[in-house]
């Protein structure tokens, strides 16, 4: 009992997070805290390599809908309405001109063969457990669904070579090979016993032909531009972070444990060494994706900016952050998204919505 820190970690991560949060997010917090505080809602990424052809109708009987193709369906729709209106007035017609500008994108970056399942806004209702099917392999796999934002963002093209450089505990490893459509996969992390979950995920979703295509590493991500400079179209670049969800919520391994101190206050920089290894990683022309699960500027914008920087006046890389704005239209009624993000884009928890956080933004070398 002695050794007991006197402060939970919880309640520490929660005073930090009341400091600056509320100064960041000002009225949006108190709802957002809420949504950190209580249970959080989660998806059904279908595996498409079981055979899961009665599980979509269950989903479906359940009232669950696959938010991503949905997305695209409400965009045209309302894209539709739109152009209805351009015809009866003049600021219409410079709306529908703008929407026919950002329709390709919405419609080009979402991959056809990624589908998750989630329960409408303010429905609490739990998925059951996975089950395997005939050959062993599990149906679905529950996952927070903005965990497939950037996922999706990375719009991974046929015979592309990925980089997922924190790869486990392996679920957007394995939105990746959902995809279909990966030439090569890398996925690597520097903790051994996190890339054992990884094995064990992809031998439960993933037949062995397909697993073929997979090499799994367990190198500092930091040391990756060195060791396969400029090889891969795609790069996923999801960073260790402070976890606000896990940080409020469970003792253990919480990185506001006071030992862990030091170890919290370099996350930035650690950030910033494993997405300029990304940068390096990638092709000229490529693209990276970058994530956390964080609310923190500091860990997100602010890791973005440094890294651009670095990457012009160090080595002479030009990146060109993408506009993934399209994203919030798409999904807005699935997920709450924080609208004043100055570059990426942040998923806030809201309990009728309560995904997330989740930040991603894309960058792409030119």
């Amino acid at each position: 009992a002695a050794t007991a820190p006197r402060i939970p970690p919880t309640r520490l991560a929660l005073h930090h997070f009341d400091v600056n949060y509320s100064l960041q997010l000002k009225d949006l917090w108190p709802s957002v805290r809420a949504g950190l505080l209580c249970e959080q809602k989660y998806g059904a990424l279908l595996n498409n390599f079981s055979a899961v052809g009665h599980v979509t109708q269950e989903l479906e009987l359940l009232n669950a809908a696959d938010f991503v193709s949905e997305a695209p369906k409400k965009a045209q729709r309302c894209a539709a309405a739109e152009e209805v209106g351009g015809e009866e007035s003049r600021s219409g017609e410079g709306r529908a001109v703008m929407q026919a500008e950002t329709s390709p994108p919405l419609r080009a970056s979402i991959s056809p063969n990624i589908k998750c399942y989630t329960f409408p806004r303010g429905d609490i209702t739990r998925f059951r457990p996975a089950r395997p099917d005939a050959l062993g392999l599990l149906d679905y796999y529950l996952m927070d669904a903005a965990s497939l934002l950037p996922v999706l963002a990375l719009n991974v093209q046929p015979d592309d070579f990925v980089l997922d450089l924190c790869a486990a505990p392996g679920s957007k490893t394995l939105a990746l090979l959902q995809t279909g459509v990966c030439g090569h996969l890398a996925a690597n992390d520097v903790s051994i016993s996190r890339t054992k979950r990884l094995y064990q995920i992809l031998h439960s979703y993933v037949p062995k032909e397909i697993r073929d295509i997979v090499s799994v590493t367990s190198y500092d991500g930091r040391d990756w531009g060195q060791l396969e400079g400029g090889t891969f179209h795609k790069v996923l670049v999801d960073v260790p972070c402070t976890t606000d969800r896990h940080s409020v919520m469970e003792q253990d391994n919480n990185i506001f444990h006071k030992r862990r101190t030091k170890e919290r206050q370099m996350l930035p920089m650690l950030q910033l060494q494993l997405l300029m290894a990304g940068i390096l990683a990638t092709k000229p022309g490529g693209e990276v994706v970058y994530s956390t699960c964080s609310l923190s500027p500091l860990q997100n914008e602010c890791v973005i900016e440094r890294a651009a920087d670095i990457a012009e006046t160090q080595f002479n890389i030009s990146i060109h952050v993408e506009d993934l704005s399209h994203f919030r239209t798409l999904f807005q009624d699935t997920f709450s998204f924080f609208s004043d993000c100055r570059l990426g884009e942040l998923v806030l928890p809201h309990l009728t919505a309560n995904f997330g956080p989740m930040y991603f933004c894309k960058l792409r070398r030119m």
